[in-house]
This record gives C-alpha cells, structure tokens and sequence, in this order.
C-alpha cells in the first residue's frame, strides 16, 4: 500500500479543505440534525444514518428524540418500546446496541455523552466512523468520519486506487484525513466531505461540474470518475423462500416472537415455515424483502390449525409490538385482500 504522505506530493491541502468548507456552508442540505450540537442527538442521527437514506432517516430521527430526549429516557424504556420506535428502520441490532451504549452512558458518566475518544468508541456498537462523526460535530475535535461517500470523493479527488471493500483501506483513508481536515472546523470539514459524496460525487454520473475541488481532482483532470473507487464485488445473495401461517380466532391472531438473538432478534411476527408445494391453507399471495446479504421470498397462506410455538394476540396488542419490514408487507398484502 502506497504511503499516505505520496497521495499529496503537489497536491494543494489549503485549497481543497478552504473551497469545500466554503462550498458546504453555503450548500448543505437543513437536515433537523444539523440543528444541534447535542452530542446525544448527534449520535442517534448517525446510527439511524447507517445503510439507511436520510430522507428515510428524518421522521425517525423526529419521532424518536421527541420520545428520548435525553440519555436518561432511552436508558430507562422498554426494549420493546424503543424497538416499536425504530419500526421500519431495520438493522435493529443498531437501536438494541444504541440503547445498552447509553445505558452504560448514564451509569457511568451520569447522562453524559463522552468527549475522549478511547471512552467513546468502547461504548456498544461505536466503530471509528461513528466516534469520528459524534466527536467531530458535537464536540469540535479533528478526528476522521470516513464512511463510504468519503472514501468515493478522497478516492477520486487524490487518486487511490485501493480496494475500499479491504478493512486496511479504511486505515489509509482515516490517515487522508488527517493530513486535510480543517482543525478550525474539523464538523463542517467532515460533513462536508460526506454531502460532497451524497449529492455530487455520487457512485454513477457524478456532477464534476458543481464540484467545488474539481480544480485539484485527480479523477476529474483524468476522466477517471468511472474508475473509481475501486471496490471488489460482495459474493452471491442467498435466496430463502418461506411460508407465513396466519391463524385467526376470535378475533386474535396467532403470532409469534423471534429469537434474541440473530436476524430481525425480537421482532414480532406470523410463523415462518419452510415452504413447501404442498402447504395445506388457503393462499393469499407473496412478498419479497431484500436484506444486504440474503433475500427472503415469502408466500402467505391462512390455515386452520393454531401453529405450534405461537400466541393469540388481539388487535390492539399487536399494533404496540415491534414487528420487522417483511412483516409490514405481509400486513399490507392481508388487508388489501379483505378491502
């Protein structure tokens, strides 16, 4: 791997980090979590921000630091409760990991979120692109953020042409930063590297025209944005196809709870079976939800025998449970067969 320090021979630091400082606090998006300084509310953007789209993120983010204002709320609800509150996010290892975090937060350091970054990133579920963001917005130190829209534009801008998939990659990226943030505002430094990647230095047909350091890009003086970054290809999908048993009685249907461990941990949800050409029931149809490593097809039947392992729940208990997006879907396809 090349030394970081051979990615800036004639290269002009001054110029990119002054022009993207510049560019960022004329442009950037008003995102509600652009509003505070509130490590606490910082934190909880940046894990809901994770694999997710921000226009995704907003009503989230409103509802839930409406509902948790402060370390103390999150660290004293029912895991159920936050669960409910992160419904539809997914990932839901971030929330359940989120909520032990501040618990531990408000144990030890009485509510308040740590600014040492050996404290903060031991907390549950904080990597070094969570404890860069936190500690760099919240608390003005010039610590790295590098997460995939800030590999792309530095990959491109000084001309890296490391795999970023390879976990080392990340370590030459962080040292990358080092050498340009801006120690007088390392927030809008790093915010700005990832607007540029969000909304200009996109994956396909970056707009290298509104770039405001395409005057120092490597990429763009070479024609060599479809190049980069390089990234090797993740290995095949797997596709599992199940059966949803939907059992009604009285009004009540029977349901039942994942393990607490593993995918979708807690959530509520019809029995999964698996699917087979001879499924005694009715059919109603089928969905298909798509997770980041395997692919769930589904197809729904109502039976008339209670499944085993399940409970009898009523309507009004059954909207205040945690329930996953497949099982959103699975809902919707019911309720537009009896309407």
């Amino acid at each position: 791997m090349i030394p970081v320090q051979e990615y800036f021979i004639n290269f002009n630091k001054r110029t990119f980090t002054t022009e993207l400082v510049a560019w960022f606090l004329r442009e950037q998006r008003q995102l509600p979590w652009r509003e505070t300084k509130n490590p606490y509310h910082i934190w909880i953007s940046e894990i809901m921000l994770q694999q997710t789209r921000v226009d995704t993120v907003i009503p989230y983010y409103n509802r839930f630091t409406d509902r948790f204002p402060t370390p103390h709320d999150l660290a004293a609800a029912e895991q159920s409760e936050v669960l409910k509150y992160w419904e539809g996010l997914g990932y839901y290892s971030r929330v359940k990991n989120l909520q032990i975090a501040v618990q531990e937060v408000v144990e030890k350091y009485g509510g308040i979120v740590p600014d040492e970054k050996e404290i903060f990133e031991s907390l549950r579920g904080v990597g070094p692109y969570t404890t860069g963001a936190v500690l760099s917005i919240a608390y003005g130190q010039a610590e790295p953020a590098v997460d995939g829209n800030v590999m792309r534009v530095l990959s491109r801008v000084l001309g890296i042409y490391e795999d970023i998939a390879a976990p080392k990659t990340r370590k030459l990226f962080e040292a990358a930063v080092h050498e340009l943030i801006d120690s007088a505002d390392p927030s809008s430094f790093n915010q700005g590297l990832m607007e540029l990647g969000a909304i200009v230095c996109t994956p396909k047909s970056p707009m290298c025209g509104l770039c405001p350091v395409n005057d120092v890009c490597f990429a763009y003086e070479r024609n060599a944005q479809g190049e980069l970054p390089v990234k090797t290809k993740k290995g095949k999908t797997q596709t599992i196809q199940y059966d949803a048993l939907v059992y009604e009685e009285a009004g009540k249907v029977a349901v039942e709870q994942r393990p607490d461990t593993g995918l979708l941990a807690g959530m509520w949800q019809y029995p999964l079976v698996e699917s087979t050409e001879d499924r005694r029931g009715t059919y109603v149809g089928n969905i298909k939800h798509i997770f980041s490593h395997r692919i769930w097809e589904v197809s729904i039947y109502r039976v008339t025998t209670q499944p085993e392992g399940t409970v009898l729940m009523d309507e009004a208990t059954y909207v205040k449970q945690p329930i996953s997006v497949a099982q959103m879907k699975i809902d919707r396809l019911l309720k537009e067969e009896t309407t």
